[in-house]
């Protein structure tokens, strides 16, 4: 949970801060981080959140306002990966801190038990869809000048070495050797697949 990650008076301040929400824009703010986490809008809006901070009159500065999103961010995703009840998650939020107000619980309690589970479903389905970020590609152009099977060979070719983050935090590399054309090849596939991704 967030507690465990944030010094205590850090999730206090946090705490303290949730607690001068309004409640129903508490709640409002919730929702949006649960749909988000439920796979059901691709990002949160935090402009939007702020906005709704402004209008509500909550004084709250920019940083002040994020780390209520982050908070809140990350205790559902924790929940969701560990699969908590709604019991569960207001005991943990309590033992992290005792500013909580009763009345905020209960909004946390009710919303965990009406989207726990499917927060929970979309976060086992991300983790077994994980797949290794490429983090780094180099290239080398050399010349083959010889082989076992024919003395004057003199092919060029490419050397392309990927540099991996899988999915359990391991970095890992991975290389291999093409000729030009399928390196020509393979190098219009890749504009076409960033067109194609800027499109999206």
């Amino acid at each position: 949970m967030p507690a465990a990650e944030v010094p205590s008076s850090g999730t206090n301040s946090v705490v303290d801060n949730i607690c001068r929400l309004p409640p129903d824009l508490f709640t409002e703010t919730s929702q949006h981080i649960l749909i988000y986490l439920q796979g059901l809008a691709s990002g949160i809006d935090s402009t939007d959140i702020s906005h709704k901070f402004l209008q509500a009159g909550v004084g709250l500065n920019h940083e002040a306002q994020q780390e209520i999103i982050r908070f809140l961010l990350l205790t559902f995703r924790s929940a969701g990966q560990s699969n908590i009840s709604a019991d569960e998650l207001v005991s943990k939020l309590e033992d992290g801190s005792q500013k909580w107000s009763k009345a905020f619980l209960q909004v946390l309690h009710r919303l965990w038990s009406e989207h726990g589970a499917a927060v929970h479903a979309q976060q086992q389905l991300q983790a077994s869809l994980r797949i290794g970020q490429v983090v780094d590609v180099q290239w080398r152009l050399g010349m083959a000048v010889s082989s076992d099977i024919c003395r004057s060979l003199n092919s060029p070719y490419v050397t392309l070495l990927l540099k991996i983050a899988e999915p359990s935090g391991q970095m890992c590399q991975k290389s291999f050797e093409m000729s030009i054309p399928q390196f020509q090849n393979f190098h219009k596939q890749m504009k076409e697949m960033a067109a194609l991704m800027e499109t999206v």
